[in-house]
């Protein structure tokens, strides 16, 4: 079934960007493209994606930091 006419993009497709880690639209948006056109689909794809299924957001949730620091130091030695 699809889930952006737009982009032609499947709700399989969208399941697959989740499981790779994509937890919100804008990050499917990034994957794929979908919800960026006519932004119809968004809401479908915040369904797909649920509640609580994306580990960052659980972190976000008790209030502890959903994502690591930049590792400034392992940069500035790759220089």
């Amino acid at each position: 079934m699809y889930v952006c006419s737009c982009f032609g993009v499947t709700e399989a497709q969208v399941r697959r960007h989740a499981d790779d880690g994509a937890c919100t639209p804008r990050q499917i948006a990034s994957a794929c493209k979908a919800g960026t056109d006519c932004g119809s689909c968004v809401r479908r794809i915040q369904a797909i994606l649920g509640r609580g299924a994306c580990p960052s957001r659980d972190l976000a949730d008790r209030g502890e930091p959903a994502f690591a620091e930049p590792a400034f130091a392992e940069l500035e030695e790759a220089a």
